[in-house]
């Protein structure tokens, strides 16, 4: 039972508001954290009938442990929605609106409710151009919001707003972000014409801020990662190499440089794009994906071996999702790798490494489960299985709307029919007509 007082207000309510937040902080950083004490100290914070603003943390601290240490999402979901209610009734209090406004839209999008996310987070964006770090923060995450669900042109504009935004408040260094992260974007939708304007404005602005030296190496090593992807789409093998030399002279300055932990002048300034040990890793990525299409083979496996090693060291202390998705993609190129050499039985337990990798995931499953259907499609070849082979790319090309992948599957399935004898087939199970692979060839002899 929780005690009763006489007055919330005052010293004497300013005390055992303290003791019972000091409690909690304690049980929640014990290790391991004693998550059912930190929530009871909380919750006995609220019968009290405190001020508004203790309530609404109270309710935002209660909303915020139980998102993340627990599977209760309705207490979660009841208290962040609290929180939100009540700190928009207060002035001045942006620090918990904010976050409310942030967690509870994480938490709608677990939850499968995006449409009640999306409201959410525009309303939070509206009242808060007032608070750049806040604004900045909640246009990133609505911009990430419309990427998963791959409306690239709905992020596009939002990153737009941001770039013109941090302009205004003199964030170079965030302004830049948005403008990277936007290429990133236009990579993804093919619209190279648009990249290359933007990939040489973003150089400058890199090139010309002067801060951090963390945050301007972390920047520069964004950069070069789009450039490096930008050449390879492209097929400009050799035009990589340059930048590719940098990027890896980058990351190594970066491991050299110690944070200081200085916090920005400007509050939009307080972001950074990833920590270095998840940089490392991608390095190694975008390394073995040029080698791979340069016909370095040998170094595609030294690479992939370094970053696999480096991620599962990673993983013991860090559970954040992107790296299940640099591994999977890592696992992919090197599965290529070993149906080449010839190393069948290695390429095979790669594969159901990765089928693991994905079960633990639904968004990285449905990401990939194309991609691992082409696998098992190009090992069935390799083992002489043609008719497991077709089945696996007949699937594939029902799974992936990507123009490329999907040439790249109807290559191979016309390679399985012409393998069998069954060049009438190939066309009728793929399209109905021999304009399929007439048009799939002359599209591959564009690109070369």
């Amino acid at each position: 039972p929780v005690p009763q007082c006489t007055a919330a207000g005052g010293a004497a309510g300013a005390s055992w508001y303290l003791a019972l937040l000091g409690l909690a902080e304690h049980f929640r950083t014990s290790s391991p954290p004693k998550v059912r004490l930190c929530v009871h100290c909380l919750q006995a914070v609220l019968p009290r009938k405190p001020p508004a603003r203790m309530e609404a943390r109270t309710h935002l601290q209660l909303g915020s442990v139980l998102y993340h240490h627990t599977r209760n999402g309705d207490q979660a979901r009841g208290h962040l929605e609290k929180a939100w209610l009540i700190s928009q009734q207060i002035p001045q209090f942006e620090d918990v609106k904010f976050e409310a406004a942030s967690l509870l839209s994480e938490l709608y999008c677990q939850e499968n409710s995006v449409d009640t996310a999306k409201p959410l987070l525009r309303k939070a964006i509206q009242i808060s151009q007032q608070t750049p770090y806040w604004h900045c923060r909640l246009l990133f995450q609505l911009a990430q919001l419309h990427t998963l669900e791959k409306d690239l042109v709905s992020a596009c504009d939002l990153l737009g707003v941001g770039a013109e935004y941090a302009r205004v408040v003199g964030s170079e260094y965030t302004r830049a972000l948005f403008l990277l992260s936007k290429g990133m974007l236009l990579l993804m939708e093919r619209k190279l014409q648009e990249v290359h304007p933007l990939l040489t404005l973003c150089g400058q602005i890199v090139e010309n801020w002067q801060g951090n030296p963390i945050q301007k190496e972390s920047l520069r090593v964004f950069f070069l990662v789009l450039q490096v992807t930008h050449y390879l789409d492209a097929g400009q093998v050799k035009s990589v190499k340059p930048c590719l030399k940098q990027l890896q002279q980058c990351i190594q300055t970066i491991s050299t440089l110690h944070d200081d932990e200085i916090l920005p002048s400007n509050p939009a300034d307080l972001f950074h794009w990833l920590p270095k040990e998840h940089m490392c890793v991608l390095v190694y990525l975008v390394t073995v994906m040029h080698s791979m299409q340069a016909g370095y083979l040998e170094k595609a496996q030294k690479y992939t071996d370094k970053a696999l090693m480096q991620l599962e060291k990673l993983k013991m202390l860090d559970c954040s999702p992107i790296l299940s998705s640099f591994q999977v993609i890592l696992l992919e190129h090197i599965i290529m790798c070993r149906l080449v050499t010839g190393h069948k039985a290695t390429a095979l337990q790669e594969i159901s490494q990765v089928c693991q990798l994905c079960q633990q995931s639904p968004r990285l499953f449905s990401n990939h489960a194309a991609q691992l259907h082409t696998l098992l499609g190009l090992y069935c070849i390799s083992v002489n299985c043609m008719d497991n082979a077709e089945a696996q790319f007949t699937t594939a090309l029902r799974l992936t709307t990507h123009q490329e992948l999907w040439a790249f599957i109807v290559t191979n399935l016309a390679s399985v029919y012409i393998r069998e004898g069954n060049r009438h087939q190939e066309v009728s199970s793929v399209q109905g007509n021999l304009e399929c692979v007439c048009g799939i060839s002359a599209w591959l002899c564009e690109k070369c």
